[in-house]
């Protein structure tokens, strides 16, 4: 199949996808194309955003779509590590250990508020986001293909809470902010969850099959990004590091306690592939850079006290880089 070939029909794949996830999910585009991204690089993603946007609803839609296993993980204060990963079992009767394989054996895990656990159970995560693997024992288990952790958390409420830790937090591609529907897509949503229940809700189905999954991630990582586009990614992480080596940035000097890591870098050039194949092109353009700029780095940037106290956040000044970072 040629590139052009191999780009139509990926447009056909996403179109379908995204028909079927609409069926669930009532505006939100920007958190469909963010899933969609982490689909086509096998990224993992954390979504933040108060109750009732639909996070859950539309990593379940998408799940459906694929045809895909998911599994949902509600992470509670008294979850223990081998609740997620599984662990070994006494047989009385062989004397013998038999491994118990937990919920993280599946293709699309959703940890459900994921910052209300401590760090024991998050870092439980660490080897199944960055290996796909799980050591049960003295056994390495391989996971599932494709395998993706969609991760939810409440912005708001912070008793209770355990902050992820950069180690974890860098592991996610895409930090995406989930905000409230606007007017008319909120009518939308009241009015189809106040149906009587005669009026069957129409439910997603499985549209693809895992040769298309494979062409998407495929065709993405083979969309074509000029030196120039490298080079800006390059200069956008950079600049987090060492704001003062470029002009109108100087400001920033002390604002970061801790700039984005070579990760960064590696995931802006993913996702700016992945937006161009969204947008039904071969090429990666700088636009492409700036469209996935924030969700890739404000998990991040870690800022100063001296920043916070004077309302920076990191945001504003991902805002600065792609505003003062001159574009090729």
């Amino acid at each position: 199949m040629s590139s052009a070939d191999g780009s139509t029909r990926c447009t056909q794949i996403l179109a379908a996808i995204r028909g079927e996830v609409n069926k669930m999910l009532v505006g939100q585009e920007h958190l469909l194309d963010s899933l969609l991204i982490a689909l086509m690089t096998g990224g993992h993603i954390l979504l933040e955003g108060v109750p009732g946007l639909a996070k859950t609803t539309a990593v379940r839609a998408l799940a459906a779509a694929l045809g895909l296993d998911t599994r949902r993980i509600s992470f509670t204060p008294d979850l223990l590590p081998a609740d997620v990963t599984g662990g070994l079992t006494y047989n009385h009767k062989e004397g013998t250990f038999t491994p118990r394989k937990g919920p993280v054996f599946t293709h699309l895990l959703i940890a459900d508020e994921i910052n209300r656990a401590p760090a024991k159970v998050q870092s439980a995560l660490l080897e199944a986001m960055q290996e796909r693997q799980v050591t049960l024992g003295d056994t390495t288990y391989a996971l599932p293909e494709p395998f993706l952790v969609m991760a939810t958390q409440n912005p708001i409420e912070q008793e209770g809470t355990y902050p992820l830790p950069e180690a974890q937090t860098d592991r996610f591609m895409l930090k995406c902010v989930v905000k409230h529907p606007g007017r008319e897509d909120e009518r939308r949503i009241m009015n189809g969850n106040t149906r009587p229940e005669t009026v069957a809700a129409p439910a997603p189905t499985c549209c693809v099959t895992s040769e298309d999954i494979a062409l998407l991630r495929r065709t993405a990582g083979e969309v074509h990004c000029d030196a120039k586009v490298d080079d800006y990614i390059l200069d956008l992480v950079f600049a987090t590091r060492n704001p003062t080596l470029f002009k109108g940035l100087e400001s920033l000097e002390g604002a970061i306690q801790l700039g984005a890591s070579p990760r960064a870098s590696i995931c802006l050039k993913l996702a700016a592939r992945a937006t161009a194949l969204l947008r039904g092109r071969t090429y990666a353009t700088p636009q492409d850079v700036k469209d996935v700029a924030h969700d890739v780095l404000r998990h991040r940037l870690l800022l100063t006290y001296e920043a916070e106290a004077e309302n920076l956040t990191p945001d504003s000044v991902i805002d600065r880089l792609l505003t003062e970072v001159p574009v090729p």
